[in-house]
């Protein structure tokens, strides 16, 4: 599938979260739970272009995805996605001028057809997103030439996030917590029956295994997970890479510092 668009993974993890798709017509950010100095460091390091960013998708309210909208929209004058649970559902948000879309709208930004789903998280009403660029066949036909899919904090993939994220050239997938480390971590029981819970974390070409907790995962045991989902191997000595066979589709991970670009 040739590339139409790119994702700028600049923060995934507990302490913060933002990511930039870069499409024909411009790019959309992805949430900002991080400062605007970090986020343009990031962007800068990752060679994303910040000042392409038309439109801002919040994807639910909790800190780590919008503690650094107030000062982002103070900077920028393009619309910022949310729904309604979301842009009441914190104290500091109420004053942000959302523009108010439902969990299943459909959008046409910078040139791609975005998705939005529902996802199961102890949220007001949260939603992810699929990107896409269409275009037509040498019969004329609508067709599909390049798809994103983006599905960070949730219990589980519902049956609209599964219909979203089919055929994505690039998979961003929740992959929060592995199990034993959860179980046997310092958390207090009740934030761990809050993570294990079906509305907290989520135990192609590219895979991406976003919003990886410090405390209760690993890079490593991350990508291996998904790895033996799909029957993939280590590419590095350390695991935080690994590809089929045939070299068709890569497993990594987003980090909480260190920015990655996928092209």
């Amino acid at each position: 599938m040739t590339p139409y668009m790119h994702l700028y993974v600049l923060a995934s993890g507990s302490k913060g979260n933002a990511a930039v798709v870069a499409g024909p017509e411009g790019s959309l950010l992805i949430d900002c739970g991080i400062s605007r100095k970090a986020l343009h460091e990031r962007a800068d390091e990752a060679g994303c272009d910040l000042s392409d960013v038309r439109a801002i998708l919040v994807t639910h309210e909790h800190g780590d995805h919008t503690a650094g909208l107030r000062v982002i929209c103070n900077h920028f004058d393009g619309p910022v996605f949310a729904t309604a649970g979301t842009a009441t559902g914190r104290k500091g948000l109420v004053q942000l001028p959302f523009t108010l879309i439902d969990h299943d709208e459909v959008l046409e930004l910078c040139g791609m057809r975005v998705q939005a789903f529902p996802t199961s998280h102890d949220v007001n009403d949260p939603m992810c997103f699929r990107f896409e660029v269409r275009g037509q066949d040498e019969l004329g036909d609508d067709q599909v030439l390049d798809a994103i899919g983006w599905a960070t904090d949730t219990g589980y993939l519902t049956d609209e996030a599964l219909d979203a994220l089919y055929g994505c050239r690039i998979l961003g997938l929740e992959a929060n917590h592995d199990k034993r480390m959860l179980e046997t971590g310092p958390y207090p029981y009740y934030l761990k029956t809050r993570i294990a819970s079906a509305s907290g974390h989520l135990d192609t070409e590219t895979v991406i295994a976003l919003h990886i907790s410090q405390e209760n995962n690993r890079p490593s045991l991350a990508v291996r997970a998904l790895a033996e989902s799909v029957g993939a191997t280590a590419a590095n000595d350390t695991f935080t890479e690994a590809r089929t066979s045939d070299g068709l589709l890569s497993i990594c991970a987003g980090a909480q510092d260190r920015p990655l670009a996928v092209w």
